[in-house]
């Protein structure tokens, strides 16, 4: 017996390496190279850092505080917060071709991400298309993080649409696997291409609505 998928009732992107490329140790290979850079990563966990804006933690505060923690590293910690823009690109400009077309549609469109409150109110003023989500559910806001399964019921609460009616691209393994253990319809992102291959599967775009 063939088993029917259920219809997708919302999208719901992941922003980092989804609509906007994530790779802080490129920025930071390109300002102090590969070497140096490697040894801050060593000496500080920026990533657990980060971790803490994620989960609710003030932007600014959080980096300024970490770096006064580290004496020799305190110029190269705040560009974390001081050019942060430089980390957070660029724009996956497909991927955004992607979300406007769905709701040129009609498809309602939510975000799901880690990301700090303070740090994703700055970024809407970058990125026009972070102010164009139906919905955002933001990790900053919301006080926890993927891929804890409270999260992702919250989301589920907050919409009101049944788990098999959201369909999620992420581009993390983990964050797919506790969607999908709630029901959700899944895509672990690779790229731009096989997001917009599996929107056309799911019936929410044709083949040319979902060119680049």
């Amino acid at each position: 017996m063939t088993m029917v998928k259920a219809a997708v009732k919302a999208v719901v992107f992941d922003i980092g390496n989804v609509l906007i490329e994530w790779q802080p140790e490129r920025y930071y290979d390109a300002r102090i190279g590969v070497t140096r850079r490697q040894e801050l990563f060593a000496a500080v966990d920026l990533h657990a850092m980060n971790e803490r804006i994620d989960a609710g933690g003030l932007f600014r505060e959080t980096v300024y505080d970490t770096a006064a923690q580290y004496p020799d590293w305190t110029t190269e910690i705040r560009w974390w917060y001081d050019h942060w823009i430089g980390l957070a690109s660029p724009r996956i400009d497909h991927s955004i071709t992607l979300l406007r077309r769905l709701r040129a549609k009609g498809v309602p469109v939510f975000a799901l991400t880690n990301f700090g409150d303070d740090a994703f109110a700055y970024a809407q003023t970058q990125y026009d298309f972070l102010t164009e989500f139906d919905r955002a559910y933001v990790s900053g806001r919301m006080q926890m993080t993927k891929p804890d399964p409270a999260i992702y019921a919250m989301v589920e609460a907050d919409c009101g649409i049944p788990p098999n009616g959201l369909l999620f691209a992420d581009d993390r393994a983990e964050n797919i696997a506790a969607a999908a253990a709630r029901g959700w319809q899944t895509h672990l992102f690779t790229g731009p291409q096989g997001w917009a291959d599996r929107l056309i599967a799911a019936g929410v775009l044709t083949e040319q609505e979902a060119r680049p």
